[in-house]
């Protein structure tokens, strides 16, 4: 069965974000994407106030980082966590993304071949394919190449993967 949600991406080489920001905005690429589907023309932030205020660096954003700065901007009426691949369907089926992090350097696998090897993405739906689940993420783009929607391998990548949840306390979508 699939799932997926109508999400707008974003690239993280867009014209508004700042050319500094943009080699490492995936993080904050991704919780705006995020934010702007669960709160439709409610963020105050840009891309670049939320590069700042999670602490962005040229080395990409720390998974803790983007916990905590999401759980200061959503409030205790939220629950920002890490969370395992059956999280992710829940929420997925529940209407709300998760961010999901590619890391094969500071997870130490640096032999395979992932996806990516440093990256953040909305997930935004899966598929059940048999023994494996295919991830719906939108990517965040590349400098001369569009936010697009792709396919994951969840076994190829489940060594590097890590994700992310935001969910409201209530259980409801908003």
């Amino acid at each position: 069965m699939k799932y997926q949600l109508d999400v707008k991406g974003k690239s993280q080489f867009d014209k508004d974000i700042d050319e500094r920001y943009q080699p490492s905005a995936c993080g904050p690429v991704t919780a705006f994407v995020m934010m702007r589907y669960l709160f439709p023309n409610a963020s105050p932030y840009n891309i670049n106030d939320l590069y700042r205020l999670m602490g962005g660096t040229k080395i990409g954003l720390f998974k803790w980082r983007f916990i905590y700065t999401m759980r200061k901007v959503l409030g205790s009426n939220w629950t920002v966590a890490k969370c395992g691949i059956d999280e992710v369907q829940r929420q997925i089926k529940e209407g709300r993304p998760v961010a999901a992090k590619f890391d094969k350097w500071f997870s130490c696998r640096w032999r395979g071949r992932y996806e990516f090897d440093y990256h953040w993405v909305p997930v935004i739906g899966f598929e059940e394919n048999g023994d494996d689940i295919a991830l719906i993420v939108h990517d965040n783009g590349g400098r001369n190449r569009k936010s697009g929607i792709q396919y994951v391998s969840y076994e190829q990548n489940r060594q590097v993967l890590s994700f992310v949840k935001m969910e409201p306390v209530d259980g409801t979508h908003q």
